[in-house]
């Protein structure tokens, strides 16, 4: 499991545990956001789920071929193929057997014949973790309906904007973004960073590239601990959170993608080829050294008539441990469809949030609408 969800999924674990625990909800969810934050390359992880069906069914291989509203989060000079007055995108999904909620919305519009805005929420949370912190009174009785809940939630505003070049067949595009990210009372964090892509069209060849975090995030983060709350992590071996600055390296995403018409222009073929460059450190990706790191991720997509389209990709490809203690090399597959009715495209995909040890793949449905308006 990537270690940016790790908090979130302990958390609900423990809020099976025995009530004679009664922080350790709390513990381990801000010991994680804690630990987070002398891990820079795992700093809003959530960010890196991706959104939209049709993405997701192709591996997240993207940056060069996205031409609708979800440019916003993929590569906002994208946003340059939405010709409509508006385009609105819809997604939820469900992770951890639906413990952990995850939505999109996002809205683009034209400004001229040359640029387009858009604006995009997401939000990853756990909804109603028990709070047993006042489970006992002030006599020392457990009373069941002291237990109240809260949610553990990470939100993301992008601001987008898009405009075309003099240059035949370049874009680009930028976004600034707020990040909150909340724990209930006890902790919380204000963040701001931008990002920064461009495309290229030569015939049916597009290249992509898309710079996260371009300057570097910054989340500043906030506890409102009360001295029972710390006592308890103390009496735990958990450190006490401070309020503290916690930074987001840029990430280098870069993609290639043909487009291929046969019989007609009744079918047509893309394939995508895209690259993860990070400059943290070594991590568990085909590619890594101590100065970078490279995860490449392939997609295909076959489209008949422009109404349905059938996805598939491969992804997160890792050497792991087998149980005879040898090296064997994993990936992810992932897979899709997509239908498109007039003014509405519903997109489908069967995809993992990145484990494949649990393996827990999800159904994740997401909708766009081009809306027209009818002259006055």
């Amino acid at each position: 499991m990537r270690p940016g969800f790790t908090g979130i999924f302990c958390t609900f674990n423990s809020s099976m545990m025995n009530h004679r625990n009664p922080l350790i909800i709390i513990a381990l969810l801000t010991g994680s956001l804690a630990s987070a934050q002398v891990a820079p390359k795992y700093s809003n992880e959530f960010l890196s789920i991706g959104v939209g069906a049709r993405a997701l069914g192709m591996s997240n291989a993207y940056v060069s071929t996205v031409n609708d509203v979800t440019s916003g989060y993929w590569n906002p000079a994208g946003l340059l193929s939405v010709t409509n007055d508006y385009q609105v995108g819809l997604m939820h999904s469900e992770y951890f057997a639906g413990i952990a909620k995850y939505d999109y919305m996002g809205v683009a519009k034209p400004i001229d014949s040359n640029s387009v805005g858009a604006f995009s929420i997401i939000r990853f949370g756990v909804d109603n973790i028990p709070n047993t912190t006042e489970l006992i009174d002030a006599n020392g009785n457990v009373d069941y309906d002291r237990i109240t809940t809260f949610s553990a939630a990470d939100y993301a505003f992008l601001f987008s904007y898009a405009r075309r070049l003099k240059i035949e067949g370049l874009r680009v595009g930028g976004n600034f973004k707020i990040i909150r990210r909340k724990v209930g009372d006890f902790g919380g964090a204000w963040g701001f960073g931008l990002d920064a892509g461009l495309q290229y069209d030569h015939k049916k060849w597009h290249l992509g590239a898309m710079v996260r975090d371009v300057t570097s995030t910054f989340n500043a983060w906030s506890y409102n601990l009360t001295d029972e709350v710390k006592s308890t992590f103390l009496l735990t071996g958990n450190e006490i959170p401070e309020n503290s600055l916690e930074l987001t390296l840029p990430r280098l995403i870069t993609g290639v993608s043909r487009l291929w018409s046969k019989e007609e222009k009744k079918f047509s073929y893309r394939a995508e080829l895209d690259l993860d460059w990070t400059f943290d450190g070594k991590r568990n990706v085909l590619i890594s050294t101590s100065a970078l790191s490279v995860d490449p991720h392939l997609g295909l997509e076959v489209g008949y008539k422009g109404l349905v389209y059938l996805r598939a990709g491969i992804g997160n490809i890792q050497t792991t441990t087998d149980v005879a203690g040898a090296d064997v090399t994993t990936f992810q597959p992932n897979m899709g469809l997509g239908v498109k009715i007039k003014a509405l495209t519903i997109d489908y995909a069967l995809t993992d949030i990145g484990d494949q040890s649990v393996a827990l793949y999800s159904n994740v449905f997401s909708l766009r609408f081009d809306i027209n308006q009818k002259p006055k």
